[in-house]
C-alpha cells in the first residue's frame, strides 16, 4: 500500500471514537467528561437475553457522554463473529489488564485457562463489578476443573458455596418468581435506602422480563425491589396475591473484601436483558453504578439517552443475530 494512503487510513483509525484493535471486539474510545481515564471492560456472553445488543449500547452512552473508553468482549466463532451459543469463548481477554471496572452480562461460561486467569485477576485488584441478569449463574465447570467454585450452585467443598454469583454478586441462580415471558418487573425503590446516590434521577424503571427469586446476603444494600406485572406491557399494573408479598429485590450493592485482601464495590441487578434496558431510568442506574463503583460522584442526573437507534432482540434461546461481526458495531 502506497506510504500517502497508510497515512490517510492511519490519521482515520485515530480519529474514530472507536478503535478497531481486532476484529472480534470493539472499543469506544471516551469523549470528553468525568470519565476520561478510566478504562471500563464489559463483557457479553449470554444465549438468552441478547447482551451482545444491550452492552455494546451501553458502552456507546458510557463513552460518548461519560467520557468514559469502553472496550465490549464477545463469545465468537471461529469465524470471529458473535456466538452467544460458544460459552467456551472470550474474545480479547487481554483488555481486562487494564479494566478499571467490569460490566458483565454472563451466563454460564466456561472460558479457557488465559481468560479466567484474566478475570480473576481483575477482581483481585479490587476493581468494581457490575452483574446483569444472568450474571448471577455467569460460569459453569465441569466438577474436576480448576475453576469448579466459580459454578452456579458449587458445593462448599468447592470454596464458595453457591459459586461466583453469590461469592461476588450477591445471588445465584435461584428461580423464575414471575411468569417468564408473561409477566413483567415493575421496578420499586426501597424506601429505606431512596436516598441512595445511585438512584439519582431513578423513579421509572419497567422491563419486560419476569422477577428473579433472589435472597441477597444481610451485607447487601437493596436499591429496589420488583413488582410481578399482570404482563409485558409498561403500563400493566401489579398482580394481587402472594408473589408481591414480599416482592424480590431486583438490584443491590454490596461492598466486598475479597479473598486478595482488596475491596470490590459490587452491583448487581437481576434485570438487564437488552429489552429491559429500552428503559431510560434502568440505563440511569448502571450508569450510576459505574460512578459510584469507582467512588466518583455520581451526577445529579446521569446522561442515559440513546446515542444511536436501539431495536433490541426479544429475549430467547436461539435468537441472536447471526454473521454479526464485532468490528461492524463500531461508531462512526
Amino acid at each position: 500500500m502506497p506510504m500517502k494512503m497508510l497515512t490517510i487510513l492511519a490519521a482515520t483509525m485515530l480519529a474514530s471514537p472507536a478503535l478497531l484493535a481486532g476484529d472480534d471486539w470493539v472499543t469506544y474510545e471516551g469523549k470528553d467528561g468525568p470519565g476520561k481515564g478510566k478504562h471500563i471492560v464489559l463483557l457479553a456472553g449470554d444465549e438468552e437475553y441478547r447482551s451482545e445488543e444491550a452492552l455494546p449500547m451501553l458502552a456507546a452512552i458510557l463513552a460518548e457522554k461519560h467520557g468514559f473508553k469502553c472496550t465490549v468482549l464477545f463469545s465468537v466463532n471461529d469465524a470471529g463473529e458473535i456466538d452467544p451459543d460458544n460459552g467456551g469463548s472470550l474474545s480479547n481477554p487481554d483488555a481486562l489488564d487494564s479494566a478499571d471496572a467490569i460490566i458483565m452480562g454472563l451466563r454460564f461460561r466456561h472460558w479457557a485457562d488465559p481468560a479466567m486467569e484474566k478475570f480473576e485477576a481483575a477482581w483481585k485488584r479490587g476493581i468494581p463489578m457490575i452483574g446483569l441478569r444472568t450474571s448471577t449463574h455467569a460460569f459453569n465447570f465441569p466438577k474436576d476443573s480448576k475453576w469448579t467454585r466459580y459454578s452456579n450452585g458449587a458445593p462448599e467443598s468447592a470454596g464458595w458455596p453457591g459459586g461466583f454469583g453469590r461469592e461476588f454478586l450477591g445471588e445465584k441462580w435461584i428461580s423464575h418468581h414471575g411468569h417468564h415471558k408473561v409477566q413483567g418487573t415493575r421496578g420499586v425503590i426501597e424506601a429505606a435506602n431512596a436516598k441512595s446516590e445511585l438512584l439519582r434521577s431513578v423513579s421509572d424503571v419497567f422491563g419486560d422480563t419476569d422477577v428473579y427469586g433472589a435472597n441477597p446476603p444481610a451485607d447487601a444494600t437493596v436499591l429496589l425491589r420488583g413488582a410481578v406485572t399482570e404482563s409485558l406491557d409498561p403500563a400493566s399494573k401489579p398482580i394481587d396475591g402472594e408473589k408481591n408479598n414480599p416482592m424480590m429485590p431486583v438490584a443491590w450493592t454490596r461492598t466486598f473484601k475479597n479473598e486478595a485482601g482488596t475491596t470490590n464495590r459490587i452491583f448487581t441487578t437481576t434485570m438487564g436483558s437488552a429489552t429491559d434496558l429500552r428503559s431510560e431510568d434502568l440505563r440511569r442506574l448502571v450508569i450510576n453504578a459505574v460512578y459510584w463503583g469507582l467512588e466518583m460522584e455520581v451526577p445529579a442526573k446521569a446522561e442515559a439517552g440513546l446515542v444511536a437507534p436501539f431495536e433490541p432482540s426479544p429475549y430467547g434461546f436461539k435468537g441472536y443475530k447471526k454473521g454479526i461481526n464485532p468490528s461492524s458495531l463500531a461508531r462512526p
